[in-house]
């Protein structure tokens, strides 16, 4: 097969057919239109450039139709043309997008993009999202917005700030009602909240769960509050093998209670060994510290309420007390001997 026949076959093939063919599945929840995740248990495969491309955001490994085949099969380039000559015609499942979020600031550079955008406000879009929707304190909110950490998106979308040791911007993670992704054209680093002479490094694998982890701990001393983006870039690792080399410093692992945030634990817990620090397991009662978070605060509603009609409930009792007595007292007071305050005598009939 010459160059010009094996250049149609990887126009003519996606590596989402790849991919189904190999019992991979996509994630519509965590996929946008630009870069779709596929899932097949532990594993992760990022298909890009309109099926042209993929990587694997566990790891360097990226290419094109061929480096797949011959990634998930490990099997020469040979072998790899003839599996995908096989795919040709093949129908890949669509999946039903939500709306693009267009962003009109584009053609600005990375750091321009972040500075246009304005900090979230108490009433706006962003941070009735982050209050009302994921539940995050508003304390802990103007601690994030003050940090320089959070920008507002577009429709309500947050932006979440990653930065490198320099506190320089790399890309933020994008959060809103009906999106999520990373910064085009940005660089995963880590998202960071909390104190730089932590002793205590706190992973999750989203911001949105490092505040809520950091709500329900109070932003505790000494703990830097830090997510990968969902990724594990070779930027990430070195970055989080900065942080763990420190004296007397702990590396939590509070990732998602799912088969990616157990591989994820089990990545920390191999450069925990590697940075010689120390090393825990701090896992969600639900699958992420979101929803945990989420799920105390829908407690905290219900016990309000219960009080609420408590209280109406004991005022009504004691309202309804106070009338009783009340008539009670317009009876005519008896003395032992039959008669009432006026000397006169009562008559008892039965």
């Amino acid at each position: 097969m010459d160059r010009r026949e094996i250049e149609s076959l990887r126009d003519k093939v996606s590596c989402a057919a790849v991919l189904e063919q190999n019992g991979f599945a996509i994630d519509v929840k965590e996929s946008t239109r630009r870069a779709e995740k596929y899932r097949r248990s532990l594993e992760i495969i990022i298909v890009t450039h309109e099926g042209r491309g993929w990587f694997d955001p566990l790891s360097d490994a990226k290419g094109d139709v061929f480096g797949l085949v011959e990634h998930l099969d490990r099997v020469g380039f040979s072998a790899c043309v003839e599996k995908v000559a096989d795919l040709i015609g093949f129908e890949i499942s669509k999946p039903k997008w939500q709306p693009r979020i267009s962003n009109d600031q584009s053609d600005l550079s990375l750091a321009d993009r972040w500075q246009v955008r304005r900090r979230p406000f108490r009433g706006s879009s962003t941070w009735r999202y982050l209050k009302d929707v994921r539940c995050l304190p508003a304390d802990l909110l103007c601690s994030a917005i003050k940090r320089n950490l959070l920008r507002e998106g577009p429709q309500g979308s947050m932006w979440a700030a990653h930065t490198n040791e320099a506190g320089i911007v790399t890309g933020w993670e994008a959060r809103g009602p009906q999106y999520r992704g990373f910064a085009s054209g940005g660089t995963k680093v880590l998202f960071r909240l909390g104190s730089h002479a932590a002793v205590r490094l706190v992973v999750t694998e989203a911001a949105i769960d490092a505040m809520s982890l950091a709500a329900i701990e109070g932003l505790r001393d000494g703990t830097l509050y830090l997510s990968t983006g969902g990724g594990w870039s070779p930027t990430t690792v070195a970055a989080l093998g900065a942080l763990a080399s420190g004296a007397k410093v702990q590396l939590v692992a509070a990732t998602d209670a799912n088969p990616q945030g157990e591989m994820f634990a089990e990545r920390l817990r191999a450069l925990a060994e590697e940075a010689g620090c120390d090393w825990m397991r701090l896992r969600p009662p639900e699958e992420d510290w979101n929803e945990v978070l989420k799920l105390r605060a829908k407690r905290g509603r219900e016990k309000q309420k219960w009080e609420e009609e408590g209280k109406e409930g004991e005022a009504c009792r004691m309202r309804a007390a106070r009338v009783k007595g009340g008539f009670a007292r317009l009876k005519p007071a008896l003395d032992p001997g039959g008669r009432d305050a006026g000397g006169r005598k009562r008559v008892m009939k039965d």
